[in-house]
């Protein structure tokens, strides 16, 4: 098994050192913590790059089924062991390698899809997802229906062999770049609220569906309102069973909150923290001059670590194709606070450049930094609110009474 390893090691090295375009890989310095590079591909019919090599880079990777590794070969994945996905990781990150393809196809419908999707629609989707020809948002949040997910009001009605949907749904990231939504929807409006909701896919450019983005004050927003009259959905567009979708709901959460932690705690520059506190604190060229600050960086190293370790004790205790449970809200929950943390850090060493926003006497990276110390604001609402996860870790990871 060993050799084995090591002969995977080496063929996947040598394929990514000879494949893999330098402009698809980070450059040194070159890249704000927390920022993700707009050469990458989120896939879909109306994506446009303006450097080939996205494209191209996508196609090789997509060709050896490593977008997904770990999903079968059947499906359009590379059938990879997790020790041979482990390895791929690496060696990615070794050479500084751009993710091929991200996105909600990737991190939250697929593996649901894989779990409780009928074989005509992993057959169906799955492959498209891999190849990145199919983009994916997620209709959940209602203007009344956010935290308390349940009381969604957007209703599916049975017309023959189609559900007809109508309502509206907010937040929906993407959703103006995306082809296609998977969506929660009433479809028993006596039952009890957390029953009668089913789960179902619909192209976005079925009459009906109309989407306008929701302008921020940072001046760039992924998010969008959606707005669905008489949308007609085909019956075999439903995942699981219907009036069963709060489990699909559950199940798609705790992939959402799993990939939120991970986009999160992602690989970062190395010292990062401490090569800003070289350039912005005097005297901190050896060591850094401030106690304090260096306290405050030792325990974010070492919350990073601890996170690392406990995420990848899950990994390796869960089988492929394994629903994460309620541990993916302590993940999510203790993520989002650590990088609210971290940029809080960054811009509290840059000192008076951290107040910048655009104009001159500010460097790219710098303002960069502090429109991702405001951006992590939300890191605590998105995905469920930090309370809401705070009441799950409590009643069903610690077992507390109500």
């Amino acid at each position: 098994m060993a050799d084995h390893l090591e002969q995977f090691r080496e063929r996947t090295r040598s394929w990514l050192e000879q494949n893999c375009p330098q402009s698809m890989r980070v450059q040194p310095g070159t890249r704000a913590p927390g920022e993700l590079s707009d050469e990458v591909a989120w896939g879909g019919r109306n994506e446009h790059h303006t450097n080939p090599d996205v494209a191209t880079w996508l196609a090789l990777m997509a060709e050896r089924g490593w977008t997904a590794p770990l999903w079968p070969k059947e499906y359009g994945g590379g059938g990879l062991s997790k020790p041979e996905a482990k390895i791929l990781g690496e060696e990615m990150r070794r050479l500084r390698c751009k993710p091929a393809l991200v996105g909600f196809g990737l991190t939250m419908i697929g593996p649901l899809l894989l779990e409780h999707g009928s074989e005509a629609q992993k057959k169906r989707f799955l492959p498209e997802v891999c190849r990145g020809e199919i983009r994916w948002c997620q209709g959940y949040s209602e203007p009344g229906a956010g935290s308390d997910l349940a009381g969604l009001q957007t209703k599916a009605e049975l017309v023959g062999d189609e559900y007809v949907l109508n309502g509206q749904k907010v937040w929906t990231s993407y959703a103006d770049k995306s082809d296609w939504m998977f969506i929660l929807t009433r479809t028993d409006p006596d039952a009890p609220k957390h029953t009668g909701i089913t789960f179902m896919l619909f192209d976005m450019e079925t009459p009906g569906v109309t989407v306008r983005p929701i302008p921020l004050i940072s001046g760039a927003s992924p998010f969008c309102e959606t707005f669905l009259e008489d949308v007609r959905v085909p019956k075999d567009q439903v995942v699981g069973d219907v009036n069963n979708g709060w489990t699909m709901a559950k199940a798609l959460l705790g992939h959402e909150r799993s990939m939120i932690s991970e986009i999160f705690n992602e690989e970062r520059e190395r010292n990062l923290a401490v090569e800003a506190a070289r350039k912005y604190i005097p005297g901190s060229e050896e060591r850094i001059a401030d106690a304090s600050l260096r306290d405050g960086i030792a325990q974010l190293t070492m919350d990073k670590v601890c996170l690392d370790l406990t995420i990848a004790r899950t990994k390796e205790a869960a089988k492929i194709g394994h629903q994460p449970g309620p541990e993916s809200s302590i993940f999510k929950y203790y993520a989002t606070e650590l990088n609210k943390r971290r940029t809080a850090t960054m811009v509290s060493i840059m000192g008076p450049q951290g107040l910048g926003w655009e104009g001159e006497g500010f460097e790219p990276s710098e303002t960069q930094a502090v429109k991702n110390w405001l951006r992590a604001r939300g890191n605590s609402i998105e995905g469920g609110t930090s309370e809401i996860q705070l009441n799950i870790i409590a009643k069903r990871v610690l077992g507390l009474p109500d």
